[in-house]
């Protein structure tokens, strides 16, 4: 697909076409920030070395926060998503001819009406996506955490737009997952209680039955086909993210196991029919990273959540979720997207065997290759979002889903309406970003803000969640003299926008722009502005950025990048 139409069809089928108009002329103008431009850059020195070669590609092929990857082919064409949780647009749309170059193309949840998320927590929404085609149809099984429970989509273009929820009250549980079988019957399988509750903490099962394939709904009693994981005697934990595949005769069972952290896992079981029983592959698992030792370089952990596709030659490849650490179990990213080949043991199908590392560069597919996107997904790269059209790229996010208009562009800026609403408050707020993509990563940003009290604030933010960002505004003080001010929210226990750790007068000439820069650099991060010449001024430095590591902060998402615009009554006293 060409990057043009993309572009359009996005544009139509994002968040643009929610709450993109220009903001409302009634706000008085010191209550809209102008953004000149946002620039990303990350440079981690694992993909430093020796140039790729040509028949070469990074590992992850999705850097930062795009977890639970699920994926499927058509024809020559292969499609992904990824879980997004309570982030909006959600569940992303990617396509790629050679499983190397990844694009883009949409989001599965683009429109208000769709889900709600109002109220939750961010880890909470959307779990798990996974994406399939049948008879000339796409569809995506998910749950709604909180918000709804397990519902399918379905579209005939994969970059939308995708039908309403059709829901699937008499299905509980989570990670819903569809089969079609050589007879013609679709099957659901889910992650839920075992027959008889739980026994012990994290004890799961699998389920399947069939559903009518125009109304989603069961048409048989549902049939538990696995209780627990491969070995139920050492009682596995989080057996989940359910897939079924047709190898000849045989139905090739596979699902992640082990809980998402350190210990995660794939395991695979076969059968005869559809419903079992199934017989576990003897040298489960197939993929993990737990047994090797936690002091070698460079690690990739909590590898699991796979999904298997064909490609066009008959090589077997698998997408799954790892997490790149900068010290322990402490990583800042997010859950990535990884690739591997599959190989065949024994008429097993075998991802690592025992003691292999996930590579960070491994031989490409035996695909004919694709130009490579204009937005770069996989190893080192620099991008700059000049704000000089009607929309955003389709990786572009805000928390929740947004209600009325907050956000448009004008005169080559993007523009956010400060409202009384903060990051932490758990709401909408005035908020735009996209991930953090690489340990050590800097985003840049130029912002146009008259404050007129220190409640008045408009900048760049380094985002977890509600409760766990540093954000970098421009504000007044109580003198009514322009400032910068760092905020830090480490917890629920601090104020919901976060305690003042410095403030400094704004440097750049009076009355125009002032430019902002949040560098990272694993467990710590430095906040600058302009210093009017060109430079940048330190405004803090060596922050801990370990608050905004899943391991502090919880929860399944990863730090995004994002500018923000508040207006509100109260400002913490500095601290």
């Amino acid at each position: 697909m060409e990057w043009g139409r993309i572009a359009s069809r996005t544009s139509l089928t994002s968040l643009m076409i929610l709450v993109a108009c220009a903001p409302s002329n009634a706000l008085p103008p010191r209550l809209q920030a102008e953004f000149s431009g946002f620039t990303y850059a990350g440079h981690d020195p694992v993909f430093d070395g020796p140039p790729l070669g040509d028949g070469e590609m990074w590992n992850p092929i999705l850097t930062g926060f795009y977890p639970d990857p699920a994926i499927t082919q058509v024809g020559s064409d292969y499609y992904l998503v990824n879980s997004t949780f309570c982030y909006f647009p959600g569940i992303p749309v990617w396509h790629s001819t050679d499983l190397v170059h990844w694009t883009q193309i949409g989001n599965v949840i683009d429109r208000p009406g769709m889900l709600d998320f109002e109220g939750l927590g961010l880890s909470r929404g959307v779990f798990a996506p996974t994406i399939s085609h049948h008879d000339g149809r796409f569809y995506v099984a998910n749950t709604c955490v909180d918000c709804g429970g397990n519902f399918i989509v379905t579209a005939e273009d994969p970059a939308g737009p995708w039908s309403d929820p059709v829901w699937i009250p008499d299905v509980g549980g989570i990670d819903p997952s569809l089969f079609w079988d050589t007879d013609g019957k679709l099957y659901l399988m889910n992650n839920d209680e075992p027959e008889g509750g739980s026994t012990y903490p994290g004890h799961r099962a699998i389920w399947i039955r069939e559903i009518d394939q125009q109304t989603f709904q069961p048409v048989s009693a549902p049939a538990m086909i696995i209780n627990g994981g491969a070995r139920p005697q050492d009682k596995p934990i989080w057996i989940e993210g359910p897939h079924i595949y047709r190898v000849g005769n045989e139905y090739l069972f596979s699902a992640a196991e082990g809980g998402t952290a350190k210990g995660h896992s794939q395991v695979v079981f076969k059968a005869d029919k559809v419903l079992g029983p199934y017989t576990p592959y003897p040298g489960n698992p197939i993929l993990t990273q737990r047994d090797l030792p936690e002091s070698r370089e460079d690690p990739i952990t909590s590898v699991g959540h796979a999904d298997f596709v064909e490609d066009a030659s008959g090589n077997w490849w698998a997408s799954f979720l790892g997490v790149r650490p900068y010290h322990d179990d402490d990583y800042n990213t997010g859950r990535e997207t990884f690739l591997l080949p599959v190989k065949w043991k024994d008429g097993w199908p075998v991802i690592l065997e025992p003691g292999e590392r996930v590579p960070y560069r491994l031989k490409r597919p035996d695909l004919p290759a694709e130009t490579a996107p204009s937005l770069p997904t996989a190893g080192n790269f620099s991008v700059t979002q000049e704000f000089n059209g009607d929309s955003l790229p389709p990786g572009w996010m805000t928390v929740r889903v947004p209600h009325g208009k907050w956000y448009g562009f004008r005169n080559h800026a993007l523009t956010l309406n400060a409202r009384p609403v903060s990051l932490g408050d758990g709401g909408q707020p005035s908020f735009l970003a996209r991930r953090q993509q690489h340990m050590n990563a800097e985003a840049t940003t130029e912002v146009s803000f008259a404050a007129g009290s220190p409640g008045d604030e408009a900048g760049l933010a380094a985002f977890q969640n509600d409760a766990f960002f540093y954000s970098l505004g421009l504000s007044v003080n109580d003198a009514g003299e322009p400032v910068v001010r760092l905020h830090r929210r480490a917890g629920d226990e601090t104020p919901r926008n976060g305690q003042v750790v410095a403030e400094s007068p704004v440097l750049a000439p009076a009355g125009g722009p002032v430019s902002l820069k949040i560098a990272a650099h694993g467990a710590n991060y430095d906040f600058f502005q302009g210093d009017g010449h060109g430079g940048w001024a330190p405004v803090a430095l060596a922050q801990d950025g370990t608050l905004l590591s899943t391991h502090v902060a919880g929860g399944f998402v990863g730090t995004v990048f994002g500018v923000y615009a508040q207006s509100l009554d109260n400002e913490p006293a500095l601290q």
